[in-house]
C-alpha cells in the first residue's frame, strides 16, 4: 500500500516537472516598444524644438507606450538636406525640416515662398489645407516621403551687420546668406544682393567672421540662434513665409501598423502647438528687439520691395510646374 502511494506520488511529481517548462514557456514577455527617431535643426527653446518634444510625448500617450520617439535637434543628425537623405533611405523616421532644403526633392514646394504671397501663417495654412496641399502630398508620396503636417517657419525678415536697410538700394554690394532654396535666392538677387548658401548650423560663425554680411530668417530663429549678436541691424522686410514640413519616411510608416493613425493625430496636435508658439514668439521677440538698445529695428519701404521682386513670380510661372505656381498664387489671393 505504502509502495503504491509512493509510486503514485513520484509519478505525479514527474508529470508536474515535465509540464512546468511548457507552462513557463507559454508566458510571453511584454512586447518591446518600437523606437523611431525625429531629427530637426532648431536650437533649444525654438517653437520647433518644443513641438518636437510634444510630438514624442503625444505619440507615447496615444499608443500606450508601444511607439517611442527619440528627438535629436540642433542639427545633431546633420543638416536639413542630410536629414532628408536619411529620411528617404529609412535611416531617419521623421524630420521637421526646412522648406528650402525640402524643395530639392519636391521643387513645387518652393512656390509657397513667392515674395509677399502670404500676410501671415493662418492664410498659408488655409491654402495648404486645400487642393494645394493635396497636390503637394502626391508629389511627396512619389519620392517616398509622407507629409504629416505643415508646421510654421514664420514670416521672414532681413538682418545684417553693415547698415540700416529700408529700401532695395541699401542692399547693393551686400552678400546675404540664404538657405539652399531657389526661391529665396531669386528674391535676394532681384533685390540686388549677392547670395551664398550656408548651412544654418554654421550661420552664426559665418556672420561673426564676415563670410556674409547678412541673412534672412523668422524672428524666432534670429533670437533662439542668437543671430542678433552678430547682426545688429534688423529690417522688417516680411518678404516671404515659409513652412516647416513635418515629414515621415514611408519605411517608418510601414513599421507603425495599427498605430499609424495615432501618430498622424499626434503630428497634427503638435503642429497646432508649434504654430501657436511661433506666432507668440515672433511678437515677444520683436518687442524684445525693439527694447534692446544694441539692436536697430527698421521698417522698410514695402512697396519698393514688392516692386523689385515682382518679376520673381512671373519667372516661376515659366517653370515646368508653372501651372501649379499659378494655382498657389490664385488660392492665396482668393
Amino acid at each position: 500500500m505504502n509502495l503504491h502511494l509512493r509510486r503514485r506520488g513520484f509519478l505525479t511529481a514527474a508529470v508536474a516537472a515535465i509540464a512546468a517548462p511548457a507552462i513557463i514557456t507559454g508566458i510571453r514577455p511584454a512586447q518591446a516598444a518600437t523606437t523611431l527617431t525625429l531629427g530637426h535643426g532648431a536650437a533649444p527653446g525654438n517653437p520647433r524644438t518644443v513641438a518636437a518634444s510634444k510630438f514624442a510625448e503625444l505619440v507615447a500617450e496615444k499608443t500606450a507606450g508601444r511607439i517611442k520617439i527619440n528627438v535629436a535637434g540642433a542639427e545633431t543628425l546633420g543638416s536639413d538636406s542630410a536629414m532628408l537623405t536619411s529620411l528617404r533611405t529609412g535611416a531617419l523616421d521623421f524630420t521637421a525640416n526646412s522648406q528650402g532644403a525640402t524643395s530639392a526633392i519636391v521643387p513645387e514646394l518652393a512656390a509657397l515662398g513667392l515674395p509677399f504671397l502670404f500676410e501671415n501663417t493662418d492664410s498659408a495654412i488655409r491654402v495648404l489645407n486645400g487642393p494645394v496641399g493635396e497636390e503637394l502630398n502626391k508629389r511627396f508620396e512619389a519620392v517616398g516621403v509622407v507629409p504629416l503636417d505643415w508646421w510654421d517657419n514664420g514670416i521672414r525678415h532681413l538682418t545684417n551687420s553693415k547698415r540700416k536697410v529700408t529700401s532695395p538700394a541699401d542692399l547693393d554690394g551686400m552678400k546675404i546668406r540664404t538657405p539652399a532654396d531657389p526661391m529665396t535666392i531669386d528674391i535676394f538677387q532681384a533685390l540686388g544682393a549677392g547670395t551664398e548658401q550656408i548651412a544654418f548650423g554654421e550661420l552664426y560663425i559665418a556672420l561673426q567672421q564676415g563670410v556674409v554680411d547678412g541673412q534672412e530668417n523668422p524672428l524666432a530663429n534670429i533670437e533662439s540662434s542668437k543671430l542678433f549678436e552678430v547682426n545688429r541691424f534688423i529690417s522688417l522686410t516680411a518678404h516671404k513665409w515659409e513652412s516647416t514640413p513635418f515629414l515621415m519616411s514611408k519605411i517608418a510608416q510601414a513599421r507603425l501598423g495599427s498605430d499609424l493613425e495615432a501618430v498622424k493625430v499626434a503630428a497634427k496636435e503638435a503642429g497646432e502647438l508649434q504654430r501657436k508658439l511661433s506666432t507668440e514668439k515672433a511678437a515677444q521677440v520683436l518687442d524684445m528687439f525693439r527694447k534692446n538698445a544694441a539692436i536697430e529695428v527698421t521698417e522698410v519701404d514695402r512697396d519698393a520691395f514688392m516692386k523689385a521682386t515682382a518679376p520673381v513670380a512671373e519667372n516661376w510661372k515659366k517653370k515646368p510646374f508653372g501651372e501649379f505656381v499659378g494655382q498657389i498664387e490664385k488660392a492665396a489671393r482668393g
